[in-house]
């Protein structure tokens, strides 16, 4: 079961879970992270906003109804919520960042940034994750994803299906760094992987590493080639 979150603060949840906790930043559990109001029917999270639960069905229902509805296309639709998710929250995270820390995120550690902004996609569901900034000379970004709500739930089918978190990377990372940036998934847990992995940079780098995943590289082919400066003619 996931959670997704409504990026607008609740009227009603100036956070009891702060008033408990008034010192914990970024290690959630899940009965600290999520506060339920059984009588007006709602859960708030620790950044006072509203969420949902939904359950592996869901999932299934709206990947498998978005295929049948428009055949392959259902990923490049599953790819633009994830940026519109991705954009819309990272305004909601900037604002929640500065009110808890104290600081502008310009002001932050980079890797710090990440993870803080990650913690609450943890706690909601949406697994865990590790960003490999060793490439970013290169112009690209490395995201590896450790039980993915969509991977899971699907089962081995194949082929990649994490395109909703791909467009949040690429929608989120974008917003950051006010420019825009494209992600595409490498290897995933529904290909028979251990784990997902992402390419997340420049909108020409992510093109050719789709031309070299369409002609049967992997994951370390297209690390090697970007890191050897390999472009496409």
């Amino acid at each position: 079961m996931v959670s997704t979150a409504q990026k607008e603060i609740s009227p009603h949840s100036e956070s009891l879970l702060k008033q408990k906790h008034p010192k914990t930043h970024s290690h959630y559990r899940f009965q600290d992270f999520f506060a339920f109001d059984r009588q007006r029917g709602t859960i708030d999270d620790w950044n006072e906003s509203r969420n949902i639960f939904t359950s592996e069905d869901f999932i299934i229902g709206l990947v498998e109804g978005l295929e049948e509805e428009v055949g392959p296309a259902s990923s490049v639709i599953m790819y633009t919520i994830g940026c519109q998710w991705g954009l819309q929250d990272s305004e909601f995270f900037q604002k929640w960042f500065s009110t808890e820390y104290s600081q502008n995120i310009r002001q932050s550690n980079l890797m710090f940034l990440l993870e803080t902004w990650w913690w609450p996609f943890t706690a909601q569901g949406w697994g865990r994750w590790e960003v490999d900034m060793s490439d970013r000379k290169h112009g690209c970004i490395f995201i590896n994803l450790f039980d993915s709500a969509v991977a899971r739930t699907l089962g081995d089918v194949g082929k990649p299906v994490c395109h909703l978190y791909a467009g949040l990377f690429a929608g989120f990372f974008g917003s950051l760094v006010k420019k825009p940036l494209s992600c595409i998934e490498l290897q995933c847990y529904s290909m028979g992987e251990t784990y997902c992995k992402f390419l997340l940079g420049n909108p020409d780098k992510i093109d050719a590493a789709a031309f070299w995943l369409n002609e049967g590289a992997n994951a370390r082919d297209i690390q090697n080639r970007l890191q050897h400066g390999e472009i496409l003619r």
